[in-house]
């Protein structure tokens, strides 16, 4: 018999962060002139990153950032889970800049 897989918050949090991640790195290749018809690929793109570094996500980063702290803080969540959090955290705020550093060193 086969075993179940079971899909967890830790996975599921996982994929959402790969998901942001990859549409923040492909927002910055956006930045060179497209093909043809791309119009419609980069406004979503845009909009993406909009939605991902607007005032309403910085705003659930930081209440995030602070109840992950003081659970730890407090012994009810381990640290290496919160610190995964906060550094995911710090990588999507800083996905621009990181990608931004990547372009500037392969030209």
């Amino acid at each position: 018999m086969g075993r179940k897989r079971h899909v967890t918050l830790k996975n599921s949090a996982k994929s959402l962060a790969l998901a942001a991640a990859s549409a923040l790195f492909a927002t910055g290749a956006h930045a060179q002139a497209g093909p043809a018809g791309s119009s419609p690929i980069t406004g979503a793109l845009d909009w993406i990153q909009g939605t991902l570094m607007g005032k309403v996500a910085t705003t659930v980063a930081v209440i995030a950032v602070a109840m992950v702290g003081f659970m730890m803080l407090t012994g009810r969540m381990n640290w290496r889970y919160g610190a995964t959090v906060i550094i995911g955290v710090f990588i999507l705020f800083g996905a621009a800049t990181i990608v931004g550093g990547i372009q500037a060193v392969a030209h």
